[in-house]
């Protein structure tokens, strides 16, 4: 599944720089792979009626720590203030070698 609600509440699958159009792996780098991320984050979201508004928690996986600033202006684009709460780990390997897996909690207003 790529959400189930459960209440007021929607729960995604981690989201990847996948392009939904081919089905194939974003090339790029961090900024790049964050973006298509994102866009797909947000894909999931509205099919459920929400946006980045809604989201009230994220937890992010990152290859590598090194890339938390480039991921972290690409990541401020997206969500307005107040912020959603943010948990932010290193992975060791993430499924088709992707730099970037995000995962989102989401409540109904």
């Amino acid at each position: 599944s790529q959400a189930i609600a459960s209440g007021d509440l929607l729960f995604t699958a981690g989201q990847g720089p996948i392009d939904p159009a081919t089905g194939t792996l974003v090339e790029g780098d961090v900024q790049v792979q964050s973006e298509r991320t994102l866009q797909n984050l947000g894909a999931v979201l509205e099919a459920a009626g929400l946006d980045f508004g809604d989201v009230v928690k994220t937890t992010c996986y990152l290859r590598d720590m090194n890339d938390f600033a480039a991921f972290n202006e690409v990541y401020a684009r997206f969500f307005p203030e107040p912020y959603p709460a943010r948990t932010t780990v290193e992975a060791g390997r993430l499924p088709l070698d992707i730099d970037i897996e995000i995962e989102a909690v989401a409540r109904r207003r």
